[in-house]
């Protein structure tokens, strides 16, 4: 009992730690649109904007579904299966509006990407780290909410090193077609991943609702 309350107590500050850490990153994206207009840049922004509601979201539920120990266990899983059908969803969204992004955009000049990229690079480092958090705690506790964030986080870490690499082509080479066309094949890469990890959510989390979680 005290490991299993250990385990709560660690979920419950990962998951937070989650939402105080990605929080400030969707609205550095935001002012650094002023100054930058990569269509990766764009892409990246929609899609940490997603992801947070998708964190918030887990964090809340990760809360009630513990909080109460009266709660049923079928009611609790139902529960964390929808949060689960939720996150699916917000990846697929995040990986369409990126492939839209991506093809709207048009060949001018990018502008400054230094803000995006940094994000993207830090991005990398801590998500890795929540990555490897998450999956060892859902390996101690089996948690569906925090197996569901263990996926989302090992998306975006491959994402976020997508988003880097291209964001220093475009910054290195700016205005040529090189970067341009670098620019619409990260944004590819980046929206093909998430929608390829949230549809495998969608279906998994949809069987177990079919089958009473």
């Amino acid at each position: 009992m005290a490991k299993d309350n250990l385990n709560q107590k660690s979920g419950y500050k990962t998951l937070l730690l989650s939402v105080i850490l990605s929080s400030p990153g969707p609205l550095v994206l935001g002012i650094g649109l002023m100054i930058g207009r990569s269509s990766t840049q764009i892409s990246d922004f929609t899609r940490r904007t997603a992801e947070l509601l998708a964190i918030i979201a887990s964090f809340v539920v990760y809360v009630i579904t513990n909080k109460d120990a009266s709660m049923d266990d079928n009611r609790k899983r139902e529960i964390e299966c929808k949060s689960n059908l939720f996150v699916g969803v917000i990846m697929c969204i995040s990986g369409l509006s990126m492939i839209i992004l991506a093809f709207v955009s048009d060949n001018t000049n990018k502008g400054n990407v230094a803000p995006a990229f940094v994000i993207a690079l830090f991005g990398v480092i801590a998500n890795t780290l929540f990555w490897r958090k998450y999956t060892r705690l859902y390996k101690h506790n089996g948690n569906a909410i925090l197996g569901v964030q263990a996926r989302l986080y090992g998306a975006k870490s491959i994402v976020d090193c997508c988003v880097t690499l291209t964001l220093f082509v475009v910054a290195v080479m700016p205005g040529t077609k090189q970067a341009y066309y670098f620019d619409i094949v990260g944004s590819v890469l980046v929206s093909v991943y998430m929608l390829r990890s949230g549809i495998k959510t969608i279906i998994e989390n949809k069987d177990k609702l079919i089958a009473g979680c």
